[in-house]
């Protein structure tokens, strides 16, 4: 039964996880290799496999090391099948490294919790987001989280609230230094990083309508869940159960507003709604209904592919 089978943090999880990905990863990008088969090729596609199995492996280091989930592979598990239900996200490289960036940001923020080398994680944080915003401009709106996660954490200090701009400075100096290098247009640059879109025509195919409802369907419902037990948490850890829920609707926002909209921007969403749907999981009391809830994650791709 797979509920058993993840109930409990195991080495064997992340070789089952990280064969997943491989699988889904080649089945998805199998027609850039036919077209481009070469050296180079084949070197940058495992590069890119490569930074999004370093997501799932960031991912689930800060989430069990923050407590937002108890001792089990659900998260991890989701967080791939994810990837499967919408391949979509895998496609777009630049958005692949986006949401790796934006996870490393999220595990600074969230580590805020301890007020222990607040200054160091406020920076990182920015730079992360900053670098991020570099390959998807809309990447940027989860600036809002390292603002929010001050007031949430009752981080006072002003100088705290500077530090953010320092580390957005940072990678704008370092980047207009490079684009004066390489003698790029700064504002050409600009102009083909920005745009927004609220046409969702491109969204309408059976795979990516089938796959977002199935995801958006299962977040909202174990939402529900999510906030009613979060006064059961431990009270030093409700911030960072509220910084996912913000962290959703950023992600919700970003699907609304991005020019694509090709399906690759719901990989925003991976990450908080595995933990919120991770939640839910952990107080279902019917092993059916979990197993039924984890075997439709399953199924669901395959059947998308017979579509």
């Amino acid at each position: 039964m797979i509920s058993n089978f993840f109930s409990q943090s195991k080495p064997i999880h992340y070789i089952v996880v990280s064969v997943l990905l491989l699988l889904i990863f080649v089945l998805t990008r199998l027609d850039v290799l036919d077209v481009n088969l070469s050296f180079i090729s084949i070197s940058k596609q495992m590069g890119l496999f490569f930074v999004a199995l370093l997501s799932v492996f960031v991912f689930d280091f800060f989430v069990s090391r923050n407590n937002l989930t108890k001792k089990n592979s659900y998260n991890i598990v989701l967080f791939v099948l994810f990837f499967s239900i919408l391949p979509q996200a895998i496609i777009n490289s630049e958005i692949v490294f986006a949401n790796f960036f934006v996870l490393l940001a999220l595990r600074r923020i969230i580590s805020l919790r301890t007020q222990k080398d607040t200054k160091k994680k406020l920076f990182d944080a920015a730079f992360w987001i900053a670098l991020a915003t570099i390959f998807f401009f809309w990447s940027s709106v989860f600036l809002v989280l390292i603002f929010a996660a001050l007031l949430i954490y009752g981080i006072t200090d002003v100088k705290n609230y500077v530090i953010p701009l320092i580390g957005i400075a940072t990678v704008a100096i370092i980047l207009v230094s490079y684009l004066i290098i390489v003698d790029i247009d700064i504002l050409q640059f600009a102009e083909r990083r920005f745009g927004f879109s609220f046409d969702f025509s491109n969204l309408n195919s059976k795979q990516i309508i089938i796959g977002a409802t199935l995801l958006l369907s299962f977040g909202l419902w174990s939402l529900f869940y999510y906030i009613k037990n979060l006064k059961s948490q431990m009270k030093s850890y409700r911030p960072s159960f509220t910084i996912v829920i913000l962290t959703a609707i950023l992600s919700l926002l970003i699907v609304v507003v991005s020019p694509s909209k090709n399906g690759s921007e719901f990989i925003f969403m991976f990450a908080p709604l595995s933990i919120i749907i991770t939640n839910y999981l952990e107080v279902v009391t019917e092993k059916w209904f979990k197993e039924i809830l984890l075997w439709v994650l399953v199924l669901t791709p395959i059947g998308l592919l017979l579509l």
